[in-house]
């Protein structure tokens, strides 16, 4: 008889052990000669060397798949349990396999649901420079952070970085409370919103303190050259040309950038005209960057969405008209 205690860093014990320990419960029908007694983080085992050591590698496979894939279903521990069955055959059943993006937290499954949602993944593959442009709703900040989150996780780049203009309808910074970084959070709050669905808690905050995930407004770019980074600047059309021009230019050998933007909704003042229009021009059948404009049909939130933005723009054609 020997006794082993495993160390379970980087994931949450409720995840792996299941609600009223169902996981950890099936754990020992699968391996009744061992006595499992588990303590937050610790997993004591009591039995066979050999069955402790089978048990251990089944365990680390979860692990690992939880890691990737950000859950552990019922039906996959049972797979995984299960002797005859190596890794490479528990991958996730998907009738969609080839849209998704990558594997959230609590088994959310991040897909490409669209025509031009699945263009910008295959073009993010192809390019290293890509712009996405279109109404809101689209997806495109959604499914731009998910092929950063990707990127990461395959060890394509070292790190992530977000970024945004500080600009909005009617707001000012100036007139937020707190110190720069709280008057700064809720202009970026749209891109944790989305890491927070990709990334354990836990980790993003490790992340985010150690700089492997960069979050920042735009004006923090200047005078950097990012390089081994998959890089996102969001809301580009409340750059100017002089900004955009700028962050383009940050781009190292190693990189990845993905813009995005919605050139209806434009915040900059009257006299100051919106940077991505003429980048869009200039940049044009340029190699190595790829221009995808979404449209109405790629709306994915309510829809009543589609529906409001189609009345705007019936309002707008009536306008032009008169």
């Amino acid at each position: 008889m020997t006794e082993k205690t495993l160390l379970l860093p980087g994931i949450d014990p409720v995840q792996l052990y299941g609600v009223n320990d169902a996981h950890l419960d099936m754990f020992r029908k699968f391996f009744p000669g061992l006595k499992m007694i588990a303590r937050g983080l610790e997993l004591k085992l009591q039995g066979e060397v050999a069955e402790i050591e089978r048990f251990e590698t089944k365990l680390n496979q979860l692990i690992a798949h939880h890691q990737r894939f950000g859950g552990l279903s019922e039906q996959f521990i049972r797979k995984a349990m299960n002797p005859e069955l190596d890794l490479p055959e528990m991958e996730p059943e998907t009738e969609q396999g080839s849209d998704i993006i990558v594997y959230g937290n609590n088994g959310l499954v991040v897909k490409a649901r669209t025509p031009n949602q699945r263009r910008i993944v295959k073009s993010a593959l192809a390019n290293d420079m890509v712009f996405a442009i279109g109404p809101a709703g689209t997806g495109k900040t959604y499914t731009a952070v998910a092929l950063a989150v990707r990127a990461l996780r395959n060890k394509e780049v070292r790190r992530i970085i977000l970024t945004r203009p500080a600009v909005e309808a009617g707001e000012n910074l100036g007139f937020l409370p707190g110190d720069l970084k709280e008057k700064l959070d809720p202009y970026l709050q749209p891109l944790y919103d989305a890491l927070l669905d990709m990334i354990p808690a836990d980790k993003l905050t490790s992340f985010l303190e150690t700089g492997i995930i960069q979050i920042a407004p735009l004006a923090f770019m200047r005078g950097r050259t990012l390089d081994n980074a998959f890089v996102i600047l969001d809301e580009a059309q409340n750059a100017t040309e002089a900004q955009l021009k700028m962050f383009l230019t940050r781009m190292g050998r190693s990189a990845k950038f993905l813009i995005t933007g919605d050139l209806t909704q434009v915040d900059l003042p009257k006299n100051q005209p919106s940077g991505l229009p003429n980048a869009v021009k200039i940049l044009h059948g340029v190699e190595g960057i790829e221009i995808i404009h979404l449209d109405t049909g790629d709306v994915i939130r309510h829809k009543l969405v589609t529906r409001i933005l189609h009345a705007y723009q019936s309002a707008s054609e009536k306008s032009e008209r008169n």
